[in-house]
């Protein structure tokens, strides 16, 4: 089950995600929050053992979602499921992390650039690189989309990130710009 705090992380994050792509972060037909699930007929009424879109995005997605905050040295604020087992901490543990530490010290500099282009341009698509788990483990992200967290007013509260840990074919769903 999610979190009340997670659930509205994750909204806010594909929220800002939409307002920079013009749609939503990428999932299959899942139930938008309040409708109905994929194929019932009664509007607002959800099939039963339907899932919401950022429940689904939080607990199911295959694809890891990260945010981190605006701090002079950001931690991470969210990580989805497959986030958390792709670097291996709790959600707990995630929250106390400088997401500096998610690529090993001779990476960073390549992600600092790839921030500041986000920070400058708002997106980038297509980013792949390596990154280091909790325990020094070597993996690689691949397909990373990041984006800029901003609140309606504009002012920026931090940055998020789509990835996947395999480098495959993507589901038919799965269309980025």
């Amino acid at each position: 089950m999610i979190s009340a705090t997670n659930k509205t992380l994750i909204r806010q994050i594909n929220d800002c995600f939409y307002q920079l792509a013009g749609k939503p972060l990428y999932a299959p037909r899942v139930a938008a929050p309040g409708a109905a699930a994929p194929g019932v007929a009664t509007p607002g009424v959800a099939a039963p053992g339907a899932i919401e879109v950022h429940e689904w995005l939080h607990e199911e997605a295959p694809y890891g979602i990260l945010a981190h905050n605006t701090a002079a040295d950001p931690h991470f604020i969210y990580a989805n499921n497959h986030a958390l087992t792709a670097f291996k901490y709790t959600p707990a543990e995630i929250l106390s992390v400088p997401s500096r530490l998610s690529a090993s010290e001779e990476d960073r500099p390549e992600r600092q650039r790839m921030l500041e282009i986000v920070l400058r341009d708002g997106i980038v698509y297509n980013y792949s690189g390596p990154r280091v788990d909790k325990y020094g483990g070597r993996f690689t992200i691949y397909d990373g989309v990041v984006w800029q967290l901003r609140h309606a007013d504009g002012a920026v509260w931090g940055q998020a990130a789509l990835f996947w840990t395999e480098e495959k074919v993507r589901p038919e769903w799965f269309r980025p710009l």
